[in-house]
């Protein structure tokens, strides 16, 4: 692995602007994982990781850092809010799930991945399945023999073992037609060919009631009992050549795969490498009460404690431990502090990390340093209609200076105040966006005079940007 802190961080530094404290906290949880898989295994189990708890705004990055860094580590990656949880004994979602839901992630990553190194045989396979489909090879009529001639050991005639001569044509007719769709195939000049194929129906009514009926809490799985019992219905479809080569790529690659292999992968892949983000950890602090909507909530702190800590947790693929699974919370803090929560977990999240308020020269950055920075989304989506966008820096400084404006004298929404924004400067132009890429006057240019012209009725009014912005 050459994931150095440093680079964990440059690379985080492409999509997320500024937040450096948290960013240096969750590169160095990754790169410890690094080094305990270097241990000696005596001493590796003993390497336990160092949970981190993010405290910060609405839209200032807490979700989008801990989502960069799984798919930087390649990782099984899940986030969930503490508020969809209930103690054991509501009604509700139990706290396990979260460990059920982060194994089948994995799993999809693990098969996703074996795929890959099966591919030219399933490819070849679902040629064959498509050949069957387009050029059918006429089957031999099997004629009917008398059976007390084959007991008394009466030999067929030479002439009954010879093909008609007529049937034989046809087959070598259809051989070559099928070598021709072979070639147009390889060339990919069938794609929008419509060709009925049998696949298998991969809904089951009876299972989906049997899995949401709790039973899957205690890792029982009915599609594997009783599948061997009821074999998977097939039904024929017509689709193009594309979409069924896509459904056909599936099944073939599926049934090359060792299952059970997978699974064990997989379980292995989300104990040592898993992550779980638990956002809105704040909603579950506070005070203790007997009655009303959140009686359960100091429950759920009490049921997390020990998948946090480290737990075995059932799941239809087998047990899983979380000894070793990175956890990350995060949570606004505020009408509580992270105090509030019961010691034993603050216990359990031993590194803090406060995430800054953005300011206007947050935002300015936002709206054009990442990869994938807001303006540069806007200008391509409008390029597909001809229509040429163009920012000025006034213009930009505009928006920034509009968006801490409003979060200041609004909810503070952090960085997603500039969807709201950007959305009504550009509404009318992406309405008319034919008409203009079709003009001869394709090009638009956002400058601060045209931010303050679509922005002014609503920012001067504050009862009414509350609303709209």
């Amino acid at each position: 692995m050459d994931l150095t802190p440093l680079k964990i961080v440059e690379e985080l530094d492409r999509y997320i602007v500024g937040q450096s404290a948290a960013k240096r906290a969750v590169a160095i949880a990754l790169r410890n994982r690094f080094r305990r898989a270097s241990l000696p295994p005596e001493l590796r189990d003993e390497v336990m990781p160092k949970n981190i708890l993010m405290i910060g705004p609405t839209g200032v990055g807490k979700t989008e850092i801990a989502r960069r860094l799984a798919k930087l580590a390649k990782a099984p990656f899940i986030k969930v809010e503490a508020t969809k949880f209930t103690e054991v004994g509501y009604v509700g979602r139990d706290v396990e799930s979260i460990v059920r839901d982060l194994t089948e992630v994995s799993v999809r990553l693990v098969k996703a991945e074996k795929m890959k190194n099966v591919e030219d045989k399933a490819v070849e396979a679902v040629n064959e399945r498509l050949l069957d489909s387009l050029a059918p090879i006429p089957k031999q009529e099997k004629s009917m023999v008398n059976p007390f001639g084959a007991f008394f050991g009466a030999q067929r005639s030479s002439t009954q073992n010879e093909y008609d001569p007529e049937w034989n044509e046809r087959v070598e007719k259809a051989k070559n037609k099928r070598a021709e769709i072979r070639r147009l195939l390889e060339q990919g000049e069938l794609e929008e060919y419509v060709v009925e194929v049998e696949v298998e129906d991969q809904s089951n009514p009876m299972f989906d009631v049997l899995s949401t009926s709790g039973l899957e809490e205690m890792g029982i799985n009915f599609n594997d009992i009783l599948g061997g019992i009821m074999p998977k219905r097939k039904h024929r479809r017509k689709l193009t050549v594309s979409e069924a080569r896509k459904i056909l790529l599936q099944e073939e690659a599926s049934r090359l795969l060792d299952m059970d292999a997978v699974a064990s992968e997989a379980i292995e892949w989300a104990e040592q490498a898993g992550i779980v983000f638990i956002d809105e950890i704040d909603k579950i602090a506070g005070r203790e009460g007997g009655a009303g909507p959140d009686v359960s909530r100091g429950g759920v702190q009490r049921d997390i404690l020990p998948i946090v800590e480290g737990a075995t947790v059932m799941t239809k693929y087998g047990p899983v431990r979380t000894d070793h699974i990175l956890f990350i919370a995060a949570g606004a803090f505020h009408t509580v502090k992270p105090s509030d929560l019961i010691p034993e977990l603050q216990g359990r999240f031993p590194i803090r990390v406060e995430l800054d308020s953005l300011k206007k020269a947050d935002f300015k950055r936002i709206l054009t340093e990442p990869k994938n920075a807001l303006i540069k989304q806007y200008i391509a989506l409008l390029e597909i209609e001809g229509v040429k966008l163009s920012f000025t820096e006034d213009g930009i400084d505009k928006i920034a200076e509009i968006a801490e404006q409003v979060n200041q004298e609004s909810e503070n929404i952090g960085a997603r105040r500039l969807h709201t924004i950007l959305e009504r400067i550009l509404e009318e132009i992406s309405f008319n966006a034919t008409e203009i890429g079709s003009s001869s006057e394709s090009t638009v240019t956002i400058d601060s005079a045209y931010v303050e012209q679509r922005l002014r009725p609503i920012t001067s009014n504050r009862d009414l940007s509350k609303y709209i912005l």
